[in-house]
């Protein structure tokens, strides 16, 4: 069984799309789970039906929290499940569920595996993630394209296409729940491997995603998770030194781009004071 997972945030329409890519067919081996972030949104209650499940958050839990919300009630249903996170503003080419059921079976020693991910214009917005600890660098790399493999290993794959194995699991894999959105598929990958489990990524199928049609809503805001997440990454795995260098360049951007982009300059500003702040929280 192939459990699809997504979070909804006033994505109705979105989700409704993604739905609509799957299989029609009363009898194919899924079950779509949507985890609703938004309380007051009613329009998401028409999706549900026999093949998809609606679960309150009763409010804004940020998206790997809500995610565990899906993750601890699939793992409680079928521990032998794979569970594909994808993001709402994301949806399938034809017979990619029937490419994904024969590639676990091929490779079942694979604990996460990301799969490509194209804009709908066809060209390639996720094909790989590298890490270099020495420098703190986390690089979106282009694995892929001139690769014949089936998958290839890298050290994390995007969120929007995530696909978790559970059967190789001891006990129900979660997201950090310090995150409340961007890093959190970073973190959750980098923190499996350190245990041993095997992070792949394919072409062999593939996910169309609209690039942040839901997080531009709201500019300051993305600015002020992503800066927040991306220290507290930092911090867990690389250096003091590192931190020092990157927290100096969030900075300098932020007064650079006071005059010109305000919102993304106060974003940065947000984002380091909560970082510090809830450091000092956490050492006190």
């Amino acid at each position: 069984m192939i459990y699809f997972l997504t979070v909804n945030y006033y994505s109705t329409n979105l989700i409704t799309k993604l739905i609509g890519s799957l299989p029609s067919s009363s009898d194919s081996n899924y079950q779509v789970i949507i985890i609703n972030n938004s309380t007051d949104d009613n329009s998401i209650s028409k999706l549900k039906n026999q093949s998809t499940i609606i679960i309150e958050a009763e409010k804004n839990l940020g998206f790997g929290s809500a995610c565990n919300l899906g993750l601890q009630w699939i793992y409680n249903q079928d521990k032998q499940a794979i569970v594909w996170i994808i993001n709402p503003d994301a949806y399938l080419p034809e017979n990619t569920l029937e490419q994904a059921q024969l590639f676990f079976n091929r490779y079942p020693e694979l604990s996460i595996l990301g799969t490509i991910i194209y804009t709908p214009k066809n060209k390639i917005w996720f094909a790989g993630g590298r890490f270099i600890p020495e420098n703190g660098a986390i690089l979106e790399v282009d694995l892929l394209t001139n690769t014949d493999t089936d998958y290839t290993n890298c050290d994390w794959v995007s969120g929007c296409s995530l696909i978790i194995n559970l059967k190789n699991f001891s006990e129900c894999p979660l997201f950090d729940y310090a995150y409340f959105l961007y890093y959190e598929d970073f973190d959750f990958c980098r923190r499996y491997a350190n245990q041993g489990h095997l992070i792949g990524i394919t072409k062999k199928f593939s996910v169309i995603h609209q690039p942040s049609s839901i997080t531009n809503r709201n500019m300051f805001n993305k600015i002020r998770y992503s800066t927040y997440s991306y220290l507290l990454t930092l911090e867990k795995y690389t250096n003091i030194q590192i931190i020092i260098l990157r927290l100096s360049r969030l900075i300098l951007f932020a007064i650079i781009l006071f005059p010109t982009q305000p919102k993304i300059a106060f974003g940065k500003i947000y984002g380091i004071y909560d970082y510090v702040r809830n450091n000092r929280k956490n050492n006190s």
